[in-house]
Order: C-alpha cells, then sequence, then structure tokens
C-alpha cells in the first residue's frame, strides 16, 4: 500500500532519530527547515559560555531536578551522553524542539514501524521561558563502594566530597545521591519538565532516573535586578545573598579559579542540594512576634530586627535594655552571617509534593541549592553551625541531600565536561 503523509508528519521523515541512533551518531538529524518553522523563540539565554547556564543567571521562577545514575560503565559512553546532552541542551534554551521534528509521521492508519519522535512535543508552541540547563557530577561518577567504574577516580576534585552528617538529619535515601544531575528552571513548569524529560529519554540505556524535585517560586535573588522573594513560611529569603553584578565576590566564592585543582573545573563551582521540610503546621501557630525572633527579621518589611529597612545592616551587637542582642544569639539571619566570611550563591526553590501519610500534614519546604566554591570551608562550616544552634531547627527536618560539581560552560562545538577526559 502507497504510504501517505499527513499534516501531523510535516516535520518528521522515516530517518527520525531515537537516542540509541543519537549515541551510534554522535549528534542529532539534519533539521530540515526546522528554523523556518521554529524559529528560536524570545526570552532566551546561551547554552554556551565560559560558565554554565543556570548558575548566575537570573533566578526564574519554576525547576525541575533530577539526579540520574549510570547504568553503564564506559567512559566513551559517558562523554557521549554529555556531548548529546549538551546539544539537546543547546537546542532547547534556544526554544527548539529536538532532532529532525516534534511529531511522528503517519503513514495511513500503520505506525508499528514508524520510530518515536526525538521530541516528546510538550513544549511546541511555548517560548523558551528564559529556560536555563545546568550539569553536575556526583562523587560516585568517580568511585562507587571502592571501584572506580570509569577510570576517573583519579581526576576527582578533593572539593567534591561526600557530605557529613548533620545534627538532625532525618535523611531519605531515595532523595540523596546520584552519579549526575540535571537542574532546568525556567519561567514555564511545562518547559522545565520539557527539558529534563528530554534528557533523560536520551540517556535511557546509559542512565536512568535516581530522584527528582519540582519546585516554584525561588526563595532567593541572584541579581539586583530581583526583588527579594518570599518562603513558604512568609518571611523574605535570601536578602544577603550573593548577586551575579558582584563580580569579584562571584570570583571569589563562587567559581573555581586558576590557582585550584584539577584544572578541569576552572570556571566551574560546586553545587549542593537539601530538601528541608517545613512543618508549617506547627509554625503557623506561632505568635508574629516569636516567628521574628526565630528568623532574626520582621515578617512584612524583611528588615533586620531593630531596623526599618530590608537592606539595612543586620546589627549583631547593639542589645536592648535587658541586655539582649537585638538580633537574637540562636536567630537563623545571626547565624547564617556568622563572621561574614563565608557566603555562597544560594539558588532554592519552594516545595509541595501533596500530603505526608505519616503525619497528616502538608509535605512542603524548601529545596535548597547553592553554588560555591569550596564546600569544604563554606557550605559545611555554615550548615554545622546552623544544624548546632538554630532555632529554625524547631520547625525544619533535612530529608534530601546531595552534593555535585558543575563543570565550567562548554564551547560551541565541545561539551560540558570535556575537560574531565582530556588524554583518556
Amino acid at each position: 500500500m502507497k504510504k501517505k503523509f499527513t499534516r501531523r508528519g510535516v516535520l518528521l521523515g522515516a530517518g527520525a532519530v531515537g537516542a540509541g541512533a543519537l549515541l551510534a551518531g554522535g549528534g542529532f538529524a539534519a533539521r530540515a527547515g526546522l528554523d523556518e518553522l521554529y524559529p528560536p523563540s524570545g526570552q532566551s539565554y546561551p547554552f554556551y559560555g565560559q560558565h554554565q547556564p543556570g548558575i548566575s543567571t537570573p533566578a526564574q521562577d519554576r525547576l525541575h531536578f533530577a539526579a540520574l545514575d549510570l547504568v553503564t560503565e564506559r567512559a566513551s559512553d559517558l562523554q557521549a551522553l554529555l556531548r548529546i546532552w549538551s546539544d539537546a541542551a543547546a537546542t532547547m534554551m534556544a526554544g527548539r524542539p529536538l532532532g529532525a521534528g516534534a511529531a511522528p509521521v503517519l503513514y495511513g492508519d500503520d505506525t508499528s514501524t514508524i520510530p518515536p519522535s526525538s521530541d516528546t512535543g510538550e513544549a511546541l508552541g511555548l517560548p523558551a521561558a528564559r529556560l536555563t540547563i545546568t550539569f553536575g557530577f556526583g562523587p560516585t561518577l568517580f568511585l562507587r563502594e571502592g571501584k572506580d567504574r570509569f577510570g576517573l577516580a583519579a581526576r576527582r576534585p578533593q572539593a567534591l566530597i561526600d557530605l557529613p552528617s548533620f545534627p538532625g538529619d532525618a535523611l531519605n535515601p531515595d532523595y540523596c545521591g546520584g552519579d549526575l544531575c540535571v537542574q532546568a528552571c525556567a519561567d514555564d513548569p511545562q518547559v522545565a519538565f520539557h527539558a529534563v524529560r528530554n534528557l533523560a529519554r536520551l540517556a535511557r540505556g546509559l542512565a536512568v532516573m535516581r530522584w527528582t524535585q519540582l519546585g516554584f517560586g525561588r526563595t532567593s535573588s541572584t541579581s539586583r535586578s530581583q526583588e527579594t522573594p518570599r518562603n513558604l513560611m512568609g518571611f523574605k529569603d535570601g536578602t544577603n545573598n550573593l548577586k551575579a553584578e558582584d563580580t569579584a565576590l562571584m570570583e571569589k566564592h563562587v567559581w573555581v579559579n586558576f590557582g585550584d585543582q584539577p584544572s578541569w573545573m576552572r570556571g566551574g563551582t560546586y553545587l549542593v542540594a537539601r530538601r528541608i521540610h517545613m512543618a508549617l503546621e506547627v509554625w503557623d501557630h506561632n505568635l508574629l512576634e516569636e516567628q521574628e525572633w526565630v528568623i532574626g527579621r520582621e515578617k512584612v518589611s524583611g528588615a533586620p530586627l531593630g531596623k526599618k529597612l530590608e537592606f539595612d545592616h543586620v546589627d549583631l551587637e547593639t542589645r536592648d535594655e535587658k541586655g539582649n542582642p537585638l538580633v537574637p544569639s540562636r536567630s537563623h539571619v545571626r547565624l547564617a552571617i556568622g563572621d561574614g566570611a563565608i557566603k555562597i550563591l544560594r539558588r532554592g526553590y519552594s516545595f509541595t509534593d501533596g500530603m505526608d501519610a505519616r503525619t497528616g500534614q502538608l509535605d512542603a519546604g524548601l529545596f535548597f541549592i547553592a553554588f560555591q566554591r569550596d564546600p569544604r570551608t563554606q557550605f559545611v562550616p555554615l550548615q554545622m553551625s546552623l544544624a548546632q544552634h538554630d532555632t529554625l531547627n524547631e520547625y525544619i527536618s533535612h530529608t534530601g541531600s546531595a552534593i555535585f560539581a558543575c563543570p565550567p560552560g562548554a564551547r560551541e562545538g565541545g561539551f560540558v565536561g570535556e575537560g574531565l577526559f582530556a588524554g583518556l
């Protein structure tokens, strides 16, 4: 029977590219007029550059974070996957569908021999929505249960530590670890979901999803152009966060510098993710004054206690008429500031995952993400101090934890993490 094209088939011919063919060919199929059908949409960021996107980029409204485990033990497969992912990320961040098209060709009623499309299609017609995609490498990529699976153990950064146990941790293994991570941020949740879904699809046969987390409502500002958002406790969050415009501070506290080792990480950074459950029902029964003592700021204005404006200096010295510090000694803000030497770039999101069947209360809170130059001297001592002394611990529990090395940005024609494999 003669095969007949339908209108749904204008984008993809019989040479459709599936994940397996992509791995074999090392790239995407010819775009066959896609640029005319789907030109790059507005509100987009480039994927290629000195640093990976989604770090110093102004924080978007939505998050889809995923950790994956590799099921291959060949370094060549890992390199191929990272190249494919980099190509795909550049395409999706431009607001274009993947591969040669976005919908399967239908030949009459018979589709049994037609391969699936290269793009799942749910983002068709949607703008790029400022999508950014960031990749990271977990400690187990280099060594898992004492085994050097890819011959990369000697190239593991010393800063990529196994995070220690912190007081009060209530970690669920279902939200911990991973060989690789993908952070997709966008102003449209469907665009972020589409990115992770398609990257996982391209990894089929090489990697499997370990855990994911959806996020909404950014909980920090990463640019001076953004207002400080509020977390689910109702307080402004991340007032003192680093800003992308503070280039000297970013170089000092976020980016791996030229004097740091290993050389393949220079221009990169380290990501720490913590899933933090908030006991919101308990929190909501507290008096406003008590909530403000716990945080160390006024709830409405965001001003430090004893001050009037959000960005007023936090006064850690002045005491009231009773001799108590204006900002309580165990308040979250006071402990987070410490002596001022430790700074990190926060980029977290609120989350809600329905009800906790064990308690009958909301499973909601903060998916904390922070980027830094060296977790050993930044996140670890900061979190240890908070875990030991912060009054906020009465209302939160850490249920997930992961750390990843995020390599520098990719050059056009290259791929993220390319330097890791130099000389192999």
